[in-house]
């Protein structure tokens, strides 16, 4: 007789909208039983109800990221309604477009505070529960814009790079002290979500991803994936691979490539509507969903991502056409 697999126990930050929400649904679908934090409750309460109907169960907590008692406390809840954390997803985030100079210290210290420290909490909450049980894992996601800095988003990067570098001092620890709680970091590209609708700005026109873009289930597809593997960093798309590869190799001429084409890039022909709605400080009302409004533009699948992700059957492959070509090869020069 067959014994019954425990659900996993998964907490994802920010999930009541874009990537989150497409993560949610990509964990529900495995009937996983799910933490679901976010500020904003009618969206987390429209969420639960899609984990079950796919046959998942979900808990609805109401967090400010943050705020470390909240996040420790919404850890507690799901701990006590499914059992231990199995995997801790840290994907919310909150950004401004906007100038360095017009920038104002509180909206660096806002977006620090979700985008970054909002990741620490969510590592901080998860360990103290998977370090004495050695096991579990923690998925931080992060951007391409953690290697580069492009212009109008100088917060958002900010924090991306403070992730990064998080991470790596996380890591080094964990691997010294020889504990079996895993952590990865999910590298991702420009996605069609709704923070392009709500996320403030003060550009002229409508906020844009930088193109090309991708819809937010291939996000949420690799950190399923990376939840479930042992690879420790995962770069998804072929513009995210080439944005850290040729900021190494030639950072001065990104900077100015970035400065000629970094602020049309990230904005639509439209001009910004009036009293356009920011979530920055508080949340906006209604049920978003995961997608944004670049639907007929947005990739719906990654050559690199798929690559990636199957290293060995591209291993066997290409070994397989080198020994064919080489036995060809042989048989021409026996002729």
């Amino acid at each position: 007789m067959a014994i019954k697999q425990k659900p996993e126990v998964v907490v994802i930050t920010g999930a009541s909208a874009g990537v989150g929400r497409a993560t949610v649904r990509e964990f529900a679908q495995q009937g996983a039983h799910i933490g679901l934090l976010a500020r904003d409750r009618e969206r987390l309460e429209e969420t639960r109800r899609e984990v079950e109907a796919m046959g998942g169960r979900a808990l609805v907590v109401p967090t400010d990221v943050a705020d470390y008692d909240e996040v420790d406390a919404a850890a507690q809840a799901v701990e006590e309604e499914f059992g231990p954390i199995d995997i801790w997803v840290n994907n919310a985030m909150t950004a401004v477009f906007s100038p360095v100079v017009q920038m104002e210290p509180e909206e660096y210290r806002r977006v620090t505070e979700v985008t970054y420290l909002g990741q620490v909490h969510g590592a901080l909450a998860a360990l103290k529960r998977m370090l004495p049980r050695d096991r579990g894992t923690i998925v931080f996601v992060g951007s391409a814009l953690a290697y580069r800095g492009i212009p109008l988003q100088s917060s958002y990067c900010a924090a991306k790079h403070a992730v990064e570098g998080f991470f790596d001092s996380l890591r080094t620890e964990l691997i010294h002290d020889g504990s079996n709680v895993h952590v990865t970091h999910v590298s991702l590209p420009g996605l069609n979500t709704p923070q392009f609708q709500w996320v403030k700005s003060r550009m002229p026109n409508e906020p844009q991803p930088v193109p090309p873009f991708f819809q937010p289930e291939v996000a949420a597809q690799a950190i399923y994936w990376a939840a479930h593997h042992r690879r420790v960093r995962l770069s998804v798309a072929r513009n995210t691979v080439l944005v850290v590869l040729l900021n190494k190799l030639f950072p001065g001429a990104g900077d100015w490539y970035l400065a000629r084409t970094g602020y049309s890039g990230q904005q639509t022909p439209t001009p910004v509507r009036p009293n356009r709605p920011s979530n920055l400080f508080e949340t906006v009302p209604g049920d978003y969903g995961a997608h944004g409004p670049f639907d007929d533009r947005a990739k719906t699948w990654s050559g690199q991502w798929w690559l990636t992700t199957h290293r060995g059957a591209v291993a066997v492959g290409a070994a397989a056409v080198a020994s064919a070509v080489g036995a060809l090869l042989f048989w021409q020069k026996r002729r």
